[in-house]
């Protein structure tokens, strides 16, 4: 959080809030502790954010099974990249300028978390070894890069604001007794007929 909280920031604060954030007690870096570990390992998709090289930010959408995203320590997580557009914007704003931002939804639940690292990418051919470690076994063949992320901080943000969405695979979840539920009542009504 240290790493964020700059003069203009701190400023900000003091002019809305009349305080400012705390900085005393923040460590020099952050490590994963299991509460993060097991959002991390369930979220199915984030949003990277990168720097160009003219200082603009930039902002990707990432997604896979849940759990694509992989803790490899409790200060390093990573992800295979598989083929896309070909773009190639975050990997090359990485090559000039490492800092990356994750930003993690949990909308079912109303949890977001934001993690501030180091990346780099590596070239999947040249690290076959890491593809299985970062890549389930059906994806290999798409696998073009892979990225390790040494995290600086996280942050944890209320839920305030969140508006609570559900993926197809909840909503089913959901959704399944009551179709079984009308399945059967249908049967009864049939087997009165």
């Amino acid at each position: 959080m240290r790493t964020v909280l700059t003069p203009s920031v701190l400023a900000a604060q003091k002019h809305y809030f009349g305080r400012q954030y705390p900085l005393e007690a923040a460590p020099a870096r952050d490590l994963l502790t299991e509460g993060e570990i097991e959002f991390i390992t369930t979220r199915d998709s984030f949003y990277l954010g990168t720097v160009t090289e003219s200082g603009w930010p930039y902002i990707q959408h990432r997604g896979g099974e849940p759990g694509f995203l992989r803790v490899l320590g409790p200060g390093r997580i990573g992800f295979a990249d598989y083929k896309g557009n070909r773009q190639m914007i975050s990997t090359g704003n990485l090559g000039a300028d490492d800092r990356v931002s994750l930003f993690l939804m949990d909308y079912r639940r109303r949890q977001r978390l934001k993690i501030l690292g180091h990346a780099r990418v590596l070239d999947a051919r040249e690290n076959t070894d890491l593809v299985g470690q970062l890549a389930e076994p059906k994806v290999h063949g798409i696998v073009e890069r892979l990225f390790l992320i040494e995290v600086l901080s996280f942050d944890w943000n209320c839920p305030k604001y969140i508006t609570p969405r559900f993926t197809l695979a909840e909503v089913e979840e959901v959704v399944a007794p009551l179709r079984q539920r009308i399945t059967d009542l249908e049967a009864q009504l049939a087997a009165r007929s």
